[in-house]
């Protein structure tokens, strides 16, 4: 018989993400937890690694036992079986800041999609190294900060951007197009926490110029890549990719043209996944629970 998933008007509807070390028994150990609490399951995956010993998990419970009671229960949990885990509302917005440079596609797309498709974000600010996209942010109500890089300013700027990050109380960071490359200090202090659009289906054509590249290499097909930032430029876990055709008659414009719309796709879906606490760290890879 299949169980209800209607929600009584005093339960709250939680995400439960774990990883721990591969052992039997750990499904039952945490749906046993879930359940002696009286929550009902409304979803539920899993995934163990062979090559790592590790094991994922992602599980969404309705249930009107206080959060923090459920906390505890599962901290001690925790203990028992080495869990790194976390704990959040199903569908709350997270407080988003979004870094870009020139190009405003994947930024447009960004706020149209929180604005108006239920993308799962809070944007609390823009942050652009040029002032040409202010306009964007506040056509959409969103306050701009014009924070300009250089050489010489690279580190005030990177203490300033922190200090947004710290009074906006920010969660996520999008690099929306935002061609600067982030000090190892500052990937290190926001691991986990940066999420990047990279013009190219990395490992391919890394660097500033991809679609150049593409070009001069004859190839069929072009993409983009999300990934978490690190201090190894274009290298961090790569969260979602996507391609699309290219033909012998394309230029490095039109390769670009068809570049964007797949770049804005592509990011757009790895910050729904983020968000929506589907992506977990697996070394320099990601399990994605889509």
């Amino acid at each position: 018989m299949a169980h209800s998933t209607a929600r009584p008007d005093s339960a709250a509807h939680l995400v439960l993400s774990l990883s721990c070390p591969d052992r039997p028994g750990i499904v039952h150990a945490v749906t046993g937890t879930l359940a002696r609490r009286g929550g009902n399951i409304t979803e539920s995956k899993q995934f163990g690694d062979s090559s790592t010993g590790l094991f994922f998990m992602r599980v969404q419970v309705l249930t009107t036992v206080p959060r923090e009671e459920l906390e505890k229960d599962l901290a001690e949990l925790a203990g028992d079986y080495e869990m790194e885990w976390s704990l959040d509302e199903v569908g709350r917005a997270m407080r988003t800041l979004i870094m870009v440079s020139k190009e405003g596609h994947c930024l447009t797309d960004l706020l149209f999609r929180e604005r108006s498709q239920g993308l799962p974000v809070d944007v609390v600010g823009v942050v652009g190294n040029h002032e040409t996209l202010r306009d964007v942010a506040e056509f959409y109500g969103v306050p701009f900060h014009h924070i300009p890089v250089t050489k010489e300013t690279k580190e005030a700027a990177e203490a300033e951007l922190l200090g947004l990050v710290d009074s906006l109380d920010v969660e996520l960071v999008v690099l929306a197009r935002y061609m600067q490359i982030l000090s190892p200090a500052l990937c290190e202090r926001l691991r986990g926490g940066v999420i990047n659009i990279h013009h190219s289906f990395l490992p391919s054509f890394k660097g500033a110029r991809p679609y150049a590249q593409a070009h001069e290499r004859g190839v069929k097909l072009i993409g983009a890549t999300a990934h978490y930032v690190t201090a190894d430029l274009d290298e961090g876990p790569i969260i979602e990719q996507d391609v699309t055709r290219a033909g012998h008659e394309d230029s490095v414009a039109t390769l670009q043209a068809k570049g964007q719309d797949v770049e804005r796709r592509v990011l757009a879906q790895a910050v729904r996944w983020h968000t929506e606490h589907r992506v977990l760290l697996n070394g320099h890879r990601t399990v994605v629970f889509s």
